[in-house]
């Protein structure tokens, strides 16, 4: 089954190219992209698109690939040894399922996503590529070998908060998500807001646009807060009205808020503002 898209997910030719190729080759698919541009929504539209289980293994700076494959919790059988319990007797009890192994365990062909990579360990890919190639790992404790029923497709998504091995990245299909333009953010927003009146979104992606073009801008706005702004918008009609009635050169967006992220960035848009009244 090809992936196209779904009701939910504006997905462009390029993306949807690069789905299908990961699945053909049997390839983790590796997403990279701007925060926020939906990265981790193609995951759960995909398993959505195919009917699929998905299963979401969410990085942190602390995970380690080990907690991925399972986990022996030792201390839980010294306890029960402690009080006597016969559990203590099959050390399987003990052993805890990772998210590879959920996924390798599925009857039905699962997507398993590996969520912001970038935030573990340096050598976290690489303690992967073995198990990802051969969709197998062996369990020491209870000497099993756990093997996939049906092979995952596997999805990895990265902020490029770090670079990330070149072992790794060699056994991935690669894919960048450029930021949308103005005609695929339209799109966009007409998958959130199906009634929404043209005229505002006409001005709000102006005025989204004319933001992230600001330089030295700290953290741009994305897709998703672009929602957020819109979904205020529609919610406070005084804001919708200051919004359609705004001189450029007057003041910050209304409840710019959604949209701006940090001080730093709030000062600098005021300061744009300032220079602009001045000039007119």
């Amino acid at each position: 089954m090809k992936f196209k898209g779904t009701e939910r997910y504006v997905a462009t030719d390029d993306l949807r190219m690069a789905v299908n190729a990961a699945m053909t080759l049997q390839r983790p698919l590796l997403i990279k992209g701007e925060p926020g541009t939906g990265k981790t929504l193609l995951a759960e539209e995909l398993a959505a698109a195919l009917d699929a289980p998905l299963i979401s293994w969410h990085i942190k700076s602390t995970t380690k690939a080990q907690q991925g494959l399972y986990e022996y919790d030792a201390v839980s059988r010294l306890r029960d040894s402690q009080l006597g319990d016969d559990r203590v007797q099959d050390i399987g009890n003990y052993i805890i399922k990772g998210k590879l192994w959920e996924a390798f365990d599925s009857e039905q062909q699962a997507v398993l996503l590996i969520d912001e990579i970038d935030k573990a360990d340096i050598e976290f890919p690489n303690d992967l590529l073995l198990e990802l190639d051969r969709m197998e790992f062996y369990v020491y404790e209870t000497k099993q070998r756990v093997v996939a029923q049906k092979r995952p497709i596997v999805v990895i998504t990265s902020n490029n908060e770090k670079e990330l091995p070149d072992a790794f990245l060699r056994r991935c299909f690669f894919h960048y998500i450029s930021f949308p333009d103005h005609a695929t953010m339209e799109e966009i927003v007409s998958v959130h807001f199906p009634n929404i009146q043209q005229d505002l979104v006409r001005d709000a992606l102006e005025i989204f646009f004319d933001v992230r073009k600001v330089p030295g801008l700290k953290k741009k706005p994305s897709t998703s807060e672009l929602i957020d702004w819109l979904k205020l918008l529609l919610a406070d009609d005084l804001a919708m009205q200051v919004l359609q009635e705004r001189d450029p050169a007057q003041a910050m967006p209304p409840l710019y808020g959604a949209l701006v992220k940090n001080e730093q960035d709030v000062h600098l848009l005021q300061k744009l503002a300032f220079m602009a009244r001045r000039r007119g």
